[in-house]
């Protein structure tokens, strides 16, 4: 969940705009639509170079939820977050409806500092100031950890960007006085957490997600779980949506974080209808057959699971002589059906009714048996589990919580993030902090950073005859980009106004490079100003800009 700038290719769906004879295409990336794009692999790798060319996948592989549909429950969502720029989430429906509702929440993103912040780097800087200013609880941290134990950089040069990096976050809005900057190995907490955390995960499972093997670093493998701390730590104080802004590379860190918030759980809530476990399409199966009794139960107030058992073997029979399919969808698997009929045959005659189960996961005896004191009206008492009649999930959920948190537990909430397109780099391709020319560092000159985008690769026409007939390739340009992503601020009609006359044909790309150069070195020049006026402001505050590590 940490940003060191690195990246593939990405625009909103505005599109870019380009056009023109100095704007030949020279290997600008496949068009991102709204949909996505161009369809091909995806790879994520937290520490690579990633790029993903088809963010379509992203949904289908790896369940990662479309933001525009929660958009409308954002009041004043960022520009970001209009233009798709910010085009996923996971789980951000609890972040929107606190932000809505003017309850607590909060905001953290991390940054590896392998060298100068950059325009890539501002995304999440923004993203960041955004939530506080919204209200959360911002956290924004130097993963000097992650960058000693993945990058090999050493303390020193560690040391030499952690100010930086600093100050411009704090000279495009952050307010240190209201929020929380912190460094890994200074910070106590997010190590104590760590070690907690790290009894919950295993070799094994790390090697499966990060490719980790025999000859992985154990301080590499330390700064994964390390990042899982940060990503929880501001629920130390109490529970509270949380979200992770990140580019899709960090995909992995946020699912295993999820994950861990799960496992260090007192307990898990589950819907049941039996005294046995079930799970997912068995659940399923379960719930049809109760919602049914009406057709198979002699007495359908308390249908009994042999009954249940009978009708689910009867109507997968039945479909399958009329050469059809009795549900519909994969819970209708032969091993699954018999899988379940024969827990509900061994349940013989136990009532089938739906209630709410509390696993037992890691409470102690004395939380345990509160729980089971709290629980009203009528309940059931196993050695792992206890079964509440007549209580529904979200009420099981908070009682859960609640126990939980007077017995000294955590009762976190599972992480959310948001994920924003990688800029394309100004030279075509991805935007590497190795490479000077593919980006502008928030410490470039004015002028120099003038000069970068006055070189960029544009997605204009081989002739200024060609862009005027055809209009500009905007979806592929990297300076379009730039006024997507920066240069046009909030100002969605400029946006608009440049992408419009670029593929009507009537930008050229000589006169939209130099608009674009002229706005970026105002933009270098004061945001270089106020990093200047933030030194003041980051002399006052505790953190260590110097570690005391040895070299």
């Amino acid at each position: 969940m940490t940003d060191d700038g690195t990246g593939g290719r990405g625009i909103g769906p505005a599109g870019c705009g380009d056009g023109g004879a100095e704007g030949a295409d020279t290997g600008a990336p496949a068009a991102l639509r709204a949909d996505g794009g161009a369809v091909d692999d995806v790879a994520l790798d937290p520490w690579g170079s990633s790029t993903v060319d088809d963010y379509r996948k992203l949904f289908e592989e790896f369940g990662i939820e479309v933001f525009e549909e929660v958009l409308p429950r954002i009041p004043s969502p960022h520009y970001l977050m209009r233009r798709g720029v910010i085009f996923g989430h996971r789980d951000y429906r609890p972040v929107a409806e606190a932000m809505a509702n003017d309850e607590p929440f909060a905001a953290l993103s991390g940054f590896m500092p392998t060298g100068d912040p950059h325009i890539g780097h501002k995304l999440v800087f923004d993203e960041l100031i955004w939530h506080q200013e919204r209200g959360g609880e911002a956290y924004g941290l130097i993963a000097d950890m992650e960058a000693h134990a993945a990058r090999g950089l050493s303390w020193d040069e560690i040391d030499e960007h952690t100010e930086s990096y600093l100050l411009s976050l704090i000279a495009l809005g952050f307010d240190p006085e209201d929020g929380t900057l912190y460094r890994q190995s200074a910070n106590r907490e997010v190590q104590d957490l760590a070690f907690e955390l790290g009894t919950k995960a295993n070799f094994s499972e790390l090697g499966a997600i990060y490719d980790f093997d025999g000859e992985t670093e154990v301080s590499y493998m330390q700064s994964v779980v390390t990042q899982m701390a940060d990503i929880l730590y501001p629920q130390l104080d109490g529970p509270k949506p949380t979200v992770i802004p990140v580019g899709p590379d960090q995909d992995p860190h946020m699912r295993l974080a999820r994950d861990l918030a799960g496992r260090m759980r007192y307990f898990g809530v589950t819907e049941a209808y039996a005294s046995f476990e079930s799970e997912g399409a068995e659940s399923e199966l379960l719930r049809r057959a109760y919602k049914k009794r009406e057709a198979y139960a002699d007495d359908p107030e308390r249908p009994r699971c042999a009954e249940a058992a009978q009708w689910l073997l009867a109507e997968q029979k039945t479909a399958e002589a009329m050469g059809g399919d009795a549900f519909h969808d994969e819970t209708t698997l032969e091993s699954l059906i018999q899988k379940v009929t024969n827990k509900l045959e061994n349940a013989g005659k136990e009532p089938l009714r739906p209630r709410v189960r509390f696993l037992d996961r890691n409470a102690t005896d004395d939380a345990f048996e509160a729980l089971i004191e709290a629980i009203d009206g009528e309940k059931r008492v196993y050695e792992g589990h206890v079964d509440a009649f007549g209580m529904d999930r979200e009420a099981a959920e908070e009682l859960a919580r609640d126990i939980e948190l007077e017995h000294g537990g955590y009762g976190f909430l599972p992480p959310s993030s948001v994920y924003h397109r990688f800029m394309t780099g100004l030279t075509g391709g991805k935007m590497s902090s190795s490479v000077p020319a593919s980006h502008i560092s928030l410490l470039d000159d004015p002028e120099e950073g003038y000069d970068k985008v006055k070189s960029a690769t544009t997605g204009g026409r081989e002739t200024a005859e060609k862009q005027r007939e055809l209009g500009g390739k905007a979806d592929e340009c990297p300076v379009y980009e730039l006024y997507a992503y920066l240069l046009s601020g909030d100002d969605d009609e400029f946006a608009t106004e440049v992408y419009e006359e670029c593929v009507g044909g009537e930008r050229l790309c000589g006169g939209c490079k130099e608009q674009a150069a002229e706005l970026m070195g105002e933009f270098l020049e004061e945001h270089q100003e106020k990093r200047e006026e933030a030194k003041e402001l980051l002399e006052d505050l505790d953190i260590e800009l110097d570690s005391d590590r040895k070299r």
